[in-house]
């Protein structure tokens, strides 16, 4: 007679989550514990019939949910996530989390592989629009805030890619030269705060190696570090097809739970053999599949499906902030005799120009490919939202403005997966076409629908305006007309740094530091981004957090609750801004912080506190920031630990990391 599977205690909902984790994990036999660590079909965990385990599913992406190839489920395209940075702000970020979590809850599967949060260390890097930004506080800020919603709807994050998977030229076998410090001060931070302040239940390894050893049997990554030091409860996944050259007691050691999408290194012979030879551990299998079970609980796969958040999908919710994001996102670069926002009452003709003006960015790119119920392309954001009141042509003498798209796409060596931008400029035709339409018509307003930074030395100073639309989303056209005609004033500010020159970006120097052969070397340590830039007296062409508005902001009334701390007391600074023009919009009031004297080098500046302001005009709000002894901190090689040293330390207001507004200082002591 069969056992009845319902009335087995890991099926009791009302025990606690680890007495159903155990009750479950020994009811496995060996075979089975190997057979639940490698996928099938693509998206799938192998299913345990005998205790009516079902498939774990997970789907990508990180702008939205791709359940299949073909787009035979259409979901919500959200925009990039270097768009999504670009808003600064956090509230979004959860709500967009909330968002692909419905959708993946609706598709019938448990997890999302998002967030990508590697450091933006390149601009050539092809995957650098489906991260966030090169800072660590901005990245650590939205990740948390992306797994929060996601994981809000028990449906669980897979944070990828951990660690330093930087670059898409040979990402299978090359090797991340990095040191101590630059790892903890400017690539672990994101990933660290993901356990620490969101506990997040899955980690992505990375496909390349880590100072020698691959991401997915990488011992002190995962399991002394993310595991024991940070006490992250999830599992980890490998990357696909990332662990083609590892060896399976690595993996089994190092805490890789699950190996997707087929098994290589988790043949069952060969966990079998090496079991049999002692090259792994019963502990450390058991814990890793305990990890695994622990997610299927957490994400309700042994529950009664009405005690979970139901899913939705392709609502006009989540269409509405998909605009949102987008809306925020887009940034200002360039605005010389105030041409925009675009008088539509004045305007008659309208010259829209350029490849990008229909170019739909869904599709292509890797796993951020994604297949709506639609995309509104620039032209077609255009022509809706001018219809009946001006005239789209495409003649350049006889329109009253120029409106020319021009930047990247997702096709090969531009920003897409397992390729590298082969160059920084343009297309020599786009820079052509920029010169020509210039000189037939003066109020030529440039867009770039792109997804990381791109040389404009021969172009920029001959154009009066300069807008940076990002891949935007399926709302980007509306998006889009919504910031040139002004329903809504720019608030987007730069996540990244955009160079003059690719040489003037700190992976740069050489071609051991980028591309690299066997091993890149991270010889800028610290120095990522805009740290770079200023450390070294690099002027760039915009720099990190930069954006401009339809209205103007003043900065006033610095004050300290103390200016001298010591220990671990909070530093508390408060300031005044004030909207001082004629339209309502958003400010992101950027916290930096300098270490006057220090026994290592530091950055000038290091991004500490932003705080997103919305006010009307002639509106004024005090906003306060908190600091902690945590972010006077770095981090000591020849300590191994993280040091606060006795000294003053300056805190630096502003609009952009250049553009310093207010500042005061303070004397730390231990």
């Amino acid at each position: 007679m069969e056992e009845d599977i319902s009335s087995l205690p890991f099926r009791n909902s009302s025990l606690g989550l680890e007495e159903r984790v155990d009750d479950l994990l020994k009811r496995l036999t060996l075979k089975e514990k190997f057979k639940l660590s490698s996928g099938r079909l693509m998206w799938f965990t192998k299913k345990i019939k005998r205790l009516g385990i079902d498939s774990f599913a997970m789907f990508d992406g990180p702008h939205g949910v791709r359940p299949d190839y073909k787009g035979e489920r259409p979901c919500t395209y959200f925009p990039s996530a270097i768009c999504r940075s670009a808003t600064w702000n956090k509230s979004l970020s959860k709500k967009f989390g909330v968002a692909i979590a419905e959708e993946v809850r609706e598709l019938g599967a448990h997890m999302i592989l998002a967030p990508g949060i590697n450091i933006q260390r390149t601009p050539m890097c092809g995957r650098t629009f489906e991260y966030q930004t090169e800072d660590p506080y901005l990245n650590k800020i939205l990740a948390v805030s992306v797994v929060k919603g996601i994981q809000s709807q028990r449906i669980a994050a897979c944070v990828k890619h951990f660690v330093c998977n930087n670059q898409e030229t040979n990402r299978f076998t090359s090797s991340s030269e990095v040191n101590e410090r630059a790892l903890q001060e400017i690539y672990f931070p994101a990933f660290k705060a993901a356990v620490e302040k969101a506990d997040a239940w899955s980690f992505m390894s990375c496909y390349n190696k880590v100072n020698g050893v691959y991401g997915s049997e990488h011992f002190n990554l995962i399991r002394e570090r993310l595991m024991n030091e940070w006490g992250f409860r999830g599992f980890v996944v490998s990357d696909w097809n990332a662990t083609a050259y590892t060896t399976t007691e690595g993996c089994v050691n190092a805490g890789l739970s699950l190996e997707m999408p087929i098994r290589k290194a988790y043949q069952v012979k060969k966990m079998q053999k090496a079991f049999e030879e002692g090259k792994f551990s019963l502990d450390y299998l058991n814990d890793n599949i305990r990890r695994l079970l622990r997610v299927m609980f957490l994400v309700g796969c042994f529950d009664n499906q009405d005690s979970i958040p139901k899913g939705s999908r392709n609502t006009p919710e989540h269409q509405a902030l998909a605009r949102k994001i987008a809306q925020e996102g887009i940034v200002l670069l360039k605005n010389e005799k105030q041409l925009l926002p675009l008088n539509i009452e004045k305007i008659k003709k309208i010259a829209v120009l350029g490849p990008n003006a229909e170019l739909k960015t869904s599709l292509g790119g890797g796993s951020s490919t994604n297949f709506p119920t639609y995309e509104v392309t620039a032209l077609q954001g255009i022509i809706e939202r001018c219809r009946d009141k001006i005239e789209i042509i495409d003649s350049l003498p006889d329109a009253d403005v120029s409106i020319l798209f021009i930047g990247l796409n997702h096709e090969k060596n531009m920003d897409a997966e397992d390729t590298d931008k082969t160059s920084f400029k343009l297309a020599s035709s786009q820079i052509q076409l920029v010169k020509n339409t210039i000189r037939q018509n003066k109020n030529t307003i440039v867009v770039l629908i792109n997804g990381s930074p791109i040389s404009m030395e021969e172009w920029i100073d001959e154009i009066p305006v300069l807008l940076e639309a990002w891949y935007a989303g399926m709302e980007g056209g509306r998006a889009i007309a919504d910031i040139l005609f002004g329903d809504v004033n720019p608030s987007g500010k730069l996540p990244i740094t955009f160079p003059k020159r690719l040489s003037d970006s700190p992976a740069h120097k050489s071609d051991k530091t980028f591309p690299g052969a066997d091993k890149v070397f991270y010889d800028e340590g610290i120095f990522v981004g805009y740290r770079h830039f200023e450390y070294n007296d690099i002027k760039p062409l915009f720099p990190f957090g930069y954006g401009l508005s339809y209205t103007t902001f003043k900065y006033s009334n610095i004050k300290m609750e103390n200016n001298r701390v010591s220990g671990n007391e909070t530093i508390r600074v408060s300031v005044e801004l004030e909207n001082t023009g004629n339209n309502e919009g958003a400010e992101v009031v950027q916290l930096y912080l300098h270490d006057m004297e220090s026994s290592l080098p530091r950055p000038f500046k290091e991004l500490k506190g932003f705080k997103k302001i919305f006010l009307k005009p002639k509106q004024k709000e005090t906003i306060n920031f908190e600091l902690y002894r945590e972010d006077l901190a770095f981090f000591d090689e020849e300590e191994n630990d993280w040091v606060v040293e006795n000294g003053t330390f300056k805190i630096l207001i502003g609009s952009s990391s250049e553009d310093i507004r207010l500042e005061t200082e303070f004397n730390y002591s231990n």
